[in-house]
């Protein structure tokens, strides 16, 4: 099978590009899924650099997200020719992930794709999507059910599909990002404000700020995060799902102690199957978003390489979907 594969030449040296492997052999509790899609993670661009914190293992194959239909099964909970989805857990990390024509994983990992969504629909959302919907579930359901809501990295996969979600919603949507040119871009997906990153990511000694977003869903963390926990109204939330700004965070005690501010972290990887589940079935319904076609760029395995550059640049803009077969 075709496979895009990651190679340790030498110590802190890396190559990748396609290869033709051998298809897995499945063992007990374990299914083999015929790939139909996967997309891009800028963890998948960490893990073609061999970044230690991502992956360890090589050769390696990345991609943490993949859709398709069961080929071959060795558990009771999924029949052959099943619609399928993984994300997270340690696929395309230290296990060989969605960037193949076959991916063999644990039965435990896999989640029955709903019924109304496309596996193209499902991989264009992926684990940023996913990540997206976890984080405006928390909104909702502490009680932030409408008013305005800050998105930071607001062109990224998982701000993109934020601000979609939210603006379906009927939130009023203020987006930060520091692509200038994309202002246009997230007017379109419903950001009814675009504040530029340099001009809200500025080192302010104030413990408090004037009470503007009743929540917010952060993508970068560090001093933007910092920042936006002093706009934050009475008894407001933010969720935290990123560290691209940085993974400190300088921030005081005030707004959780005088607004009561709740801050809320998203993780996506290793959260319970029944809460993946339930968002999925979100995103294939009530937040089902109409803007996919603009939020994506679909490749094929050929193209992942230049795409991954881009990632690691801090070029990319909405979703990268890899069309496998």
């Amino acid at each position: 099978m075709k496979a895009y594969v990651v190679e340790k030449i030498e110590d802190k040296k890396f190559e990748s590009g396609i290869q033709d492997i051998e298809i897995p052999k499945i063992e007990e509790d374990e299914i083999l899924i015929k790939t139909s899609y996967s997309s891009l993670n800028f963890k998948d661009a960490l893990s073609s650099v061999g970044n230690p914190g991502v992956t360890r293992v090589f050769p390696h194959v990345t991609g943490i997200d993949v859709a398709g239909v069961v080929e071959e099964t060795n558990s009771s909970l999924f029949k052959v020719g099943e619609k399928v989805l993984v994300t997270g857990y340690d696929l395309g990390m230290n296990t060989n992930g969605g960037h193949s024509e076959f991916v063999k994983v644990p039965a435990s990992w896999v989640v029955k794709m709903p019924s109304n969504i496309s596996d193209k629909e499902i991989m264009t959302y992926g684990t940023a999507g996913l990540t997206a919907a976890l984080s405006v579930n928390e909104l909702l359901n502490n009680g932030i059910t409408k008013g305005t809501v800050l998105v930071t990295g607001a062109t990224g996969g998982v701000g993109s599909i934020a601000v979609s979600i939210l603006n379906k919603l009927g939130f009023e949507v203020t987006a930060i990002s520091g692509k200038e040119e994309k202002i246009p871009f997230l007017n379109e997906l419903g950001a009814k404000e675009v504040i530029l990153r340099k001009d809200f990511d500025i080192e302010n000694k104030r413990p408090m700020g004037s009470e503007k977003y009743d929540g917010v869903i952060d993508t970068v963390g560090g001093n933007i995060l910092a920042e936006a926990l002093k706009l934050i109204k009475y008894d407001g939330v933010a969720t935290c799902c990123g560290l691209t700004s940085s993974h400190e965070l300088p921030t005081n005690v005030f707004p959780f102690i005088l607004r009561g501010v709740r801050l809320i972290g998203i993780d996506s990887v290793e959260c319970k199957k029944e809460k993946k589940e339930a968002a999925w079935e979100k995103i294939a319904d009530e937040f089902k978003i109409d803007s996919l076609k603009e939020l994506t760029n679909e490749i094929s395995l050929d193209e992942i390489k230049e795409a991954y550059t881009n990632l690691l640049k801090g070029n990319a803009v909405g979703r990268y979907l890899v069309k496998i077969s």
